[in-house]
């Protein structure tokens, strides 16, 4: 493999509790004879758990929250485009018990652009019954959406994996996270995990800093059971952070939550898994490019989010990706990918053929896109290739 020297060492602040890669395609920067892919693992950093004992490596697992979404969404972007699923149909023809109470005209496309109105059921659950896949997805069925649907975008932060987990074993027959085994990480070859085997446990990072949900939303003063969304600035939040309180499943019982599949905020992935991942859309491995072009038209311009605010205008929502719109997340504004609450990114350029991925477990709670400690990091790979000048 190819070598690439950076110009300047990066030294970060903070406790360093972090994992960087980035794959590139060589014959893209200019070595023509030489083997198709550079992986350049900036580092690793500092140690896995809290006690400082374990080490961080290059095998070490990261919870990536809601990075997740870019595994979930590219799973069901391969079977659109291979013709097993339409962006544009109903999900009720896929899954047609959803089609109940106003959702019959919902379409695949919007809730993967966070349009549908689905941002939970209406009443809240406990946080044991997030365990119970088919218990959520009857009360997702049977919920009236909280908009009109394609009105509007909000972030479906949890009920985005269950409606996309529940169309692909629809479609599949599979789970998304057997089906992400299966079809993407096991043929090429690459570590990440939607539903992680209880063997592989002991490889995890231990999350440091993390805050409890319902202390996010208890210190906002946000109501605990809205009716509607203009009851309180955060009733959006309330609702889709938690009336499928998965995070709270996480907070008592940490291993069944690792276990579980979650297909919008528990994948488990290394550095250089995530990086792979990404790079793989890079060569077309996954996807199609004409596919890919569609999945990173914006769906919702600079509009306010009903559920994450304003601040979702600097990315904006593709088709189940994050965007770079206003080009906070690197040169590129062309770039998709996702990050995850507490700082981790990960995203492909098309145009200059990356792959990267920041994880980390110092958890920054005002972090899950644009992370600075990751934009330090990608802003050399674009500087070592000068797209970023020194």
């Amino acid at each position: 493999m190819v070598g690439v020297s950076f110009r300047r060492f990066l030294v970060l602040g903070g406790l360093g509790l972090w994992s960087a890669a980035s794959i590139l395609s060589a014959q893209a920067q200019g070595f023509p004879n030489r083997p198709l892919t550079l992986i350049v693992p900036f580092a690793a950093g500092g140690a896995a758990d809290t006690t400082g004992r374990r080490p961080w490596r290059q095998d070490t697992l990261a919870s990536i929250f809601s990075g997740t979404k870019g595994l979930t969404s590219t799973c069901v972007h391969l079977l659109a485009d291979r013709g097993e699923l339409d962006l544009h149909a109903p999900v009720a023809r896929y899954w047609p018990e959803f089609g109940q109470a106003g959702k019959q005209d919902i379409t695949v496309a919007m809730v993967l652009g966070h349009r549908s109105g689905v941002i939970g059921p209406r009443n809240r659950l406990h946080w044991a019954d997030a365990a119970d896949w088919g218990a959520v997805c009857a009360h997702i069925a049977a919920a009236e959406p909280w908009w009109e649907p394609g009105t509007a975008q909000g972030y479906h932060m949890v009920t985005f994996g269950f409606i996309l987990g529940e169309l692909v074993r629809r479609v599949t027959g599979r789970t998304v996270g057997r089906y992400l085994r299966t079809e993407i990480a096991e043929p090429l070859g690459i570590d990440v995990h939607i539903g992680l085997p209880k063997a592989e446990h002991g490889r995890c990072a231990e999350m440091i800093n993390k805050p409890h949900i319902r202390d996010v939303l208890a210190d906002g003063e946000a109501p605990e059971h809205p009716e509607t969304l203009k009851e309180h600035p955060m009733a959006g939040l309330a609702v889709a952070m938690g009336f499928v309180p998965d995070d709270e499943l996480g907070s008592n019982a940490l291993e069944l939550w690792r276990s579980l599949e979650f297909p919008a905020t528990n994948a488990h992935v290394t550095a250089r898994g995530m990086a792979a991942f990404y790079n793989a859309l890079a060569q077309e491995k996954l996807l199609s490019r004409e596919h890919m072009e569609l999945v990173r038209v914006c769906q919702g311009g600079f509009d306010t989010d009903v559920v994450l605010g304003a601040r979702v205008a600097d990315h904006g929502w593709g088709l189940g990706y994050m965007l770079n719109q206003r080009g906070v997340a690197g040169p590129n504004l062309r770039t998709f990918g996702h990050g995850g609450s507490g700082g981790s990114f990960a995203f492909v350029d098309l145009e200059h053929r990356i792959g990267y991925a920041y994880v980390m477990n110092y958890f920054d709670a005002t972090k899950c896109n644009a992370d600075p400690r990751s934009v330090a990091l990608s802003n050399e790979v674009y500087s070592a290739l000068g797209v970023i000048p020194d």
